[in-house]
């Protein structure tokens, strides 16, 4: 089985810089992240309405690629993580992770048994169709299995320490829109408040050998969150970033052109 280098990366303290996909769900798109020098991407199922279809044909564009590739989930319900999986996900994000209860939960899902209740389908596309000893294929999945819990909720602030310390939570990762629309302050990313839980959960991660990690919107919001020790993040969201560069263009162009109107 294919090793997980941002997963081996992060354990020995280093950092990983990638994106996350909402929109391009093209046979092109883990290779043009990858020369552009993505080390992963999160594909997401919770917010662009793809299913898993969609993610399998996207695992296997990855194939070959040097972009690792991550399925974030729609819920905690073990099918959905085990199908990510078995679509040949180097590991899953799972929102809303709040107490370390569900936090094990989550990891378990991951796990074949005995240490966890993923069902065992080898010879399938997360081994790359390879024959070989079940029991050495599930050492491996483990060994490379990346799980991502996001903090985005007053409560999973709060619990934070507890979640980390979760043996197999590899990832803290901030749901910065959601934890402010918890908090009461939503979109409020200046706020003191939001500052105090950033910082706990960058300091969760550190006590318990984790990573923190989050999505920067652009070049100020990467060096704020790295200030803080954060060390995996993904450079926005693929719509976006392309919709902010061709807006620039667009609007250089209209520059260019005086008394050209804008639309």
């Amino acid at each position: 089985m294919r090793p997980n280098p941002v997963k081996a990366a992060l354990a020995s303290g280093g950092r990983a810089f990638g994106a996350m996909v909402f929109e391009f769900f093209t046979p092109g798109m883990a290779q043009v992240m990858a020369v552009a020098g993505a080390e992963f991407a999160v594909w997401d199922t919770e917010h662009s309405g793809v299913g898993i279809e969609t993610i399998k044909a996207q695992m296997a564009f990855a194939r070959g690629t040097t972009c690792t590739p991550f399925v974030r989930v729609g819920s905690h319900e073990p099918h959905a993580i085990a199908a990510a999986l078995d679509a040949g996900a180097f590991g899953i994000m799972a929102p809303m992770v709040e107490t370390a209860a569900q936090a094990g939960a989550l990891v378990a899902s991951t796990r074949y048994a005995p240490a966890g209740h993923r069902g065992a389908a080898f010879g399938v596309a997360h081994d790359d169709y390879r024959p070989g000893p079940p029991a050495e294929k599930v050492r491996l999945a483990h060994e490379r299995t990346l799980v991502i819990a996001m903090v985005e909720t007053a409560e999973g602030v709060a619990n934070v320490d507890a979640i980390a310390a979760v043996p197999g939570i590899d990832v803290l990762w901030l749901g910065h829109f959601d934890l402010t629309n918890s908090m009461g302050i939503p979109g409020q990313f200046t706020h003191p408040d939001f500052q105090v839980a950033i910082e706990a959960i960058a300091a969760a991660a550190a006590r318990h050998g984790k990573t923190a990690a989050m999505m920067a919107a652009d070049e100020a919001w990467a060096a704020r969150f790295l200030a803080l020790g954060y060390r995996m993040v993904a450079y926005g969201i693929d719509h976006l970033v392309y919709q902010a560069a061709l807006a620039r263009g667009i609007a250089a162009m209209r520059a260019m052109a005086p008394g050209t109107e804008s639309p």
